[in-house]
């Protein structure tokens, strides 16, 4: 059974927590990529990739590793939903336009984000070019980190809006 979160119920969502960089991140991400490799393999047409502030060496983070699987289509992806689900994501389709979207190991505790995304997508692109300039520019990165910590106090009990207020 598929399991769903309901992002409207804000009394759900725990406090925007925002931590200091957490140098296991990498290797964190590095054991669920070998996992999704394995359960996702039919549907992946390219290395799965981490992105959001965990994959930034010394950014705050709220500790959620966000990871992001090149599919060829959702269209063409949608049966990899119950593989996901099988090795303890949960689906919600959030954003379901543009991707399909999980959670682990629940909507309220959260560690890991998956998000299958057309590889040939303008999502897929913006994602991997922002995390490689967060990379790469350092006094971007401090900027990113300011604005990421006055929204966090502004929209404490509120992911979506801190999320878009990101943007």
């Amino acid at each position: 059974m598929t399991q769903k979160p309901d992002p409207m119920n804000n009394l759900a969502e725990p406090v925007i927590e925002l931590v200091c960089y957490d140098i296991t991140w990498p290797a964190q991400f590095g054991a669920e990529r070998a996992m999704l490799e394995a359960a996702l393999e039919q549907w992946l047409i390219g290395r799965i990739e981490h992105v959001g502030s965990t994959a930034v060496p010394n950014l705050v983070a709220k500790p959620i590793i966000d990871i992001m699987a090149p599919v060829r289509s959702l269209e063409d992806s949608t049966t990899a939903i119950e593989a996901a689900i099988a090795v303890g994501y949960v689906y919600y389709p959030y954003k379901a336009d543009i991707m399909h979207w999980f959670c682990k190991p629940s909507p309220v505790h959260r560690t890991h984000h998956l998000h299958l995304v057309p590889q040939n997508s303008s999502l897929w692109s913006d994602r991997l070019l922002f995390r490689d300039e967060l990379r790469r520019c350092k006094a971007l990165a401090n900027e990113y980190a300011i604005l990421k910590q006055q929204l966090a106090k502004e929209f404490s009990l509120d992911r979506e809006a801190y999320t878009k207020a990101k943007k």
